[in-house]
């Protein structure tokens, strides 16, 4: 889920919180420093680990978006490999680049274990280190949705996709089990202000504010992520997460006893309430929203 570029804390502020008051200015965001932060909250916990239970998914995904063998492929904040892996398996020319270099260090050696030709390079996806045009598809999974300034996260992907090459998004949804989940993670430990929610790469106009530009046939549609199951009630996902997931894992550090009571409970109260499955484990069914458009 990754993976990524960088993880603001996705919620809104609340009504009033991040405000200036009359007579107050406030300060443009230390995008240096929240990103400092982010990726150490990314390198956090074990990442990898998390990414096993997404990678099933991640698989039918990639495997449905018809990537043609030999095409250049970037996945941008690609996390442990869960996309390019596969993808190299599959005949793809495939790179990865990521903010987390610990991540970047275990996919490499897992494709070497492997036996499969990848590239997986440190980077930031505001500031992608290749040439204009070197991709015939970009791709991101949960990852680049996570980067601190949008804008320039769609300039840059579409700088190094070739024209008439392709364009693939995983991005959660706000209203979906992920969105409700960094909600209550911002409800608990505050964003700071001015930073924009990941979330809203989740909504179809604000895709199309910032990509439309750039591409062409930009196809939008909401869909579950699919195979996301865990042999363990939404209690022990909620572990599972404070344990393996960055961002989670930091927030739960950040609060007091009482804090992290109020948090797990916060957090498996949306875990059960996206559960499919009735027998005592749990199948989480995340709304995402499928982005796939035209280099113009």
């Amino acid at each position: 889920m990754s993976n990524a570029a960088a993880t603001a804390r996705p919620a809104q502020p609340q009504s009033g919180e991040g405000k200036a008051t009359v007579g107050q200015t406030q300060a443009a965001p230390d995008f240096n420093a929240i990103k400092a932060k982010q990726k150490a909250a990314w390198m956090d916990g074990d990442y990898a680990k998390f990414a096993t239970y997404m990678e099933p998914g991640a698989r039918e995904i990639l495997a449905g978006w018809n990537i043609a063998r030999g095409q250049r492929l970037l996945d941008v904040a690609c996390g442990a490999g869960q996309n390019v892996i596969p993808a190299a398996h599959a005949g793809i020319e495939a790179t990865g680049i990521d903010i987390a270099s610990n991540l970047v260090a275990y996919a490499r050696k897992r494709a070497e274990r492997e036996g499969v030709v990848a590239r997986f390079d440190d980077g930031d996806a505001e500031q992608l280190p290749y040439a204009d045009g070197s991709f015939d598809v970009v791709i991101s999974v949960v990852g680049a949705i996570f980067a601190p300034q949008p804008e320039k996260v769609a300039a840059e992907v579409a700088r190094v996709c070739r024209g008439g090459g392709r364009l693939c998004m995983v991005n959660w949804t706000p209203t979906g089990l992920v969105g409700q989940m960094f909600k209550q993670l911002a409800a608990h430990v505050p964003p700071p202000p001015g930073i924009t929610s990941p979330m809203q790469w989740g909504d179809e106009g604000k895709v199309i504010e910032r990509l439309g530009s750039y591409f062409r046939d930009i196809r939008l549609t909401r869909r579950i992520y699919p195979l996301w199951r865990f042999a363990l009630p939404p209690s022990g996902v909620v572990n599972h997460f404070r344990t393996t997931y960055g961002p989670v894992k930091r927030a739960f550090e950040a609060l007091d006893a009482a804090g992290q009571r109020s948090l797990h409970a916060a957090l498996e109260s949306v875990y059960s309430a996206h559960n499919a499955a009735a027998d005592g484990s749990t199948e989480l069914k995340a709304e995402y929203l499928d982005v796939q458009g035209v280099r113009r």
